[in-house]
Order: C-alpha cells, then sequence, then structure tokens
C-alpha cells in the first residue's frame, strides 16, 4: 500500500525558514514524480513544487520561486521542500502527493504557520 506521511511543519517569524519531509513506501519511489501542495483556510489546493523521478525537471509556483526548493533522496524514498523567507500567506497545510498507477495519493499533510 502507498503511505506517504509529512513532517517538518510548525510555527516560524516572517522571514525564518522551515524544511518539510514526506517519508514514502509501498511503490517503487525512483519511479515516480512528487509534488507538494498546500491549502490554506477558505481556499482551493494549490501546486507548490514538483519533481521529476530523477530530479532533472523541477516546476514552482511563482509565489514561492526563489523561497522554496524540492528535492529528493531516491536511496531514502524521501522528498523535502525546503522553504526560506517565508511570509504570512504561506500559512497553510503542505501536502505531498504522486500519482501511481493511474492513482492519486496524498499524505495527512503538515501545518506551517507563519506569524510574529
Amino acid at each position: 500500500q502507498v503511505q506517504l506521511v509529512e513532517s517538518g511543519g510548525g510555527l516560524v517569524q516572517p522571514g525564518g525558514s522551515l524544511r518539510l519531509s514526506c517519508a514514502t513506501s509501498g511503490f517503487t519511489f525512483s519511479s515516480y514524480s512528487m509534488s507538494w501542495y498546500r491549502q490554506a483556510p477558505g481556499k482551493e489546493r494549490e501546486l507548490v513544487a514538483y519533481m521529476s523521478p530523477t530530479g532533472i525537471i523541477t516546476n514552482y509556483a511563482d509565489s514561492v520561486k526563489g523561497r522554496f526548493t524540492i528535492s529528493r533522496d531516491n536511496a531514502k524514498k524521501t522528498v523535502h521542500l525546503q522553504m526560506n523567507n517565508l511570509k504570512p500567506e504561506d500559512t497553510c497545510v503542505y501536502y505531498c502527493n504522486t500519482k501511481v498507477l493511474g492513482v492519486e495519493y496524498w499524505g495527512q499533510g503538515t501545518q506551517v504557520t507563519v506569524s510574529s
């Protein structure tokens, strides 16, 4: 069974940094693209960052370009999101996502709160 488990969220001041992690199991991690999404209260879920199986191709939402970096460790079957220069508008629940054999899978989410 496919499992995605996020961690690393928390409370941080504006301008601070956090590193999110998504531990995976139940599928051939190195064969699949991985993504991070986020959702704020009252807003729709949005794609934050994407990475191809080997990490050669990445894509970021305009709102986080230059501040967030997605990375993956295929040996550890883990994907990370380094979040720098955080802003209050980054306050969201962040979700790890992948599609395996045509089926979407999501983690339970981890809360990121940016506040002074």
